[in-house]
């Protein structure tokens, strides 16, 4: 529940952020007829999102258990994929974020209304996407439960709440450190669906070793007490963990927080 509320958090605040972005540029350039447009695509964007989390539920419960593990698997590596490449992306440009989709909004004014509706779509439908395919992923890791829906939705209220405090002015907050915090939580976050990813491949008899365990302390974290619960939603650690897990953990681990915590290169140009 946990783990899929900082999910819905990030991925809200982000999607929320855009929205605001536009709407504000419209009603600052006095465009507000252009308003409809760009809300006619966010429903786009978000009826689309909530058909692709849909037709994998629908698709997943039509497979055989191999084919189950096997697309559950993929879909695993490659949420974490997305989670990874979204992290890295905002850290680049966050700052910028506002000029770029100001810019594009007023090209496609330009270019008629419904270039405007696909701007919209295009902008929220990306992290839209994104947060469907981690959010199954990340579903299916923590089980057969409503935790992870209620984690999630509650995540997405708290993102539009924030991000409507902050377009009226109510709230300010520092955007960089939010996004670096929560960043670096989600890596932990996407390090245990990775994780859980390898060992749906394993069941699906795709990557080996599903019996070479690395460590097994079932006995002393039970699956079923509050702290093995708490440790299996946040970070999906599993009790029985096979070496081909654990390798993967510790590498994605080490790589990525090296990269994401390594300070921001600095333009050393000048001009003459």
């Amino acid at each position: 529940m946990l783990g899929n509320a900082l999910i819905g958090l990030r991925e809200g605040l982000e999607a929320s952020l855009v929205v605001a972005i536009l709407v504000a540029f419209l009603v600052r350039t006095g465009r507000r007829a252009e308003l409809p447009r760009v809300w006619l695509g966010v429903g786009l964007a978000v009826a689309v999102s909530v058909g692709v989390t849909l037709g994998l539920t629908l698709t997943q419960q039509a497979l055989t258990f191999e084919a189950q593990e096997a697309l559950g698997g993929s879909l695993s590596i490659i949420a974490v994929g997305f989670v990874t490449w979204m992290i890295f992306w905002m850290r680049a440009h966050g700052r910028t974020l506002s000029a770029e989709l100001e810019g594009r909004l007023d090209a496609a004014i330009g270019m008629g209304r419904w270039a405007v509706v696909l701007m919209a779509a295009l902008a929220v439908g990306r992290e839209g996407l994104e947060t469907a395919v981690f959010f199954f992923a990340a579903a299916q890791a923590a089980g057969e439960t409503t935790g992870p829906l209620i984690g999630f939705l509650s995540g997405i209220a708290v993102a539009v709440l924030l991000a409507h405090l902050l377009y009226r002015g109510a709230l300010r907050i520092d955007l960089g450190r939010f996004f670096t915090v929560t960043g670096f939580l989600l890596v932990f976050v996407a390090t245990g669906i990775l994780a859980y990813g390898v060992h749906d491949l394993q069941e699906a008899g795709i990557l080996p070793g599903l019996n070479t365990l690395a460590f097994d302390v079932s006995a002393a974290v039970p699956a079923d007490s509050w702290y093995g619960t708490l440790l299996k939603g946040i970070f999906n650690f599993s009790p029985r963990t096979t070496v081909l897990e654990a390798v993967v953990w510790s590498v994605y681990v080490v790589v990525v927080l090296a990269l994401f915590l390594r300070p921001a290169r600095r333009s050393t140009r000048t001009t003459t």
